[in-house]
């Protein structure tokens, strides 16, 4: 990974934004506060019709939550991007997003008109709000990965939401193996605790960075993902 990023962009609490990550790009998350929610999707560039699936991901690495070095699986059996440095240790991949009645349960309400810009935000319209500038919509929301917060299940399969799980400064980068479209906000986890609408804010860089070898970690931490690597790059070798 090139040492300068070579894009660097300051996400406040409850924000929102989108961009195409290109294959040999990593994209480094920073939580600049710590308790920060990162909720992102991942859609193929040029066929967006293929997407990040959280089943594949989930089962195919016989893991429930994400770390380094895991990946993320596209549906149709390639690597999206490989998780190669983590000071976290845990991602959560089963709690999804807020909606506004979530919020409004939660926190009350606060409206544009009450609050201009400072109006309390949801994951799902937020998603949606970045979804449609690349001509996506409802139709496409998927489960969504939160990054930096820590989701844990007991024997019965009942959720709890680790409070500040992640402390300041820490960080999570994803190298990208396919171009894809990158959508985020930064609200608050649906399970988080804290009875304040306080969502934090997050560093995002992108650097240049080396094509994985041979005996890279994310490729050969489980058969699946060997097998899955061979499939993103059969995609590439073939469209150069």
């Amino acid at each position: 990974m090139s040492e300068q990023p070579i894009y660097t962009k300051k996400i406040k609490g409850g924000g929102m934004w989108s961009n195409v990550v290109g294959r040999g790009k990593t994209l480094k998350f920073t939580d600049l506060e710590g308790g920060a929610n990162v909720g992102l999707l991942l859609y193929n560039e040029s066929i967006p019709a293929e997407r990040y699936n959280m089943p594949d991901t989930l089962k195919g690495q016989h893991i429930f939550y994400l770390t380094a070095p895991y990946c993320l699986h596209s549906d149709m059996g390639r690597i999206m991007c490989s998780i190669t440095e983590d000071t976290a240790g845990w991602h959560d991949t089963v709690s999804g997003c807020s909606s506004a009645e979530s919020v409004k349960a939660k926190y009350g309400v606060r409206t544009f008109q009450d609050a201009r810009n400072n109006f309390y935000r949801n994951g799902r319209e937020n998603f949606l709000i970045e979804l449609g500038k690349w001509n996506l919509g409802r139709k496409d929301l998927i489960p969504n990965l939160n990054l930096f917060s820590k989701v844990v299940a007991d024997e019965d399969g009942n959720l709890s939401y680790i409070d500040r799980a992640t402390p300041t400064g820490a960080h999570v980068s994803l190298r990208f193996e396919m171009d894809c479209i990158v959508v985020l906000n930064t609200c608050q986890n649906p399970l988080d605790n804290s009875p304040e609408y306080s969502p934090k804010p997050v560093l995002l860089e992108v650097f240049q960075s080396e094509a994985p070898a041979a005996d890279d970690p994310s490729r050969t931490i489980r058969p699946e993902n060997g097998r899955a690597f061979e499939n993103t790059e059969s995609y590439y070798a073939l469209r150069s």
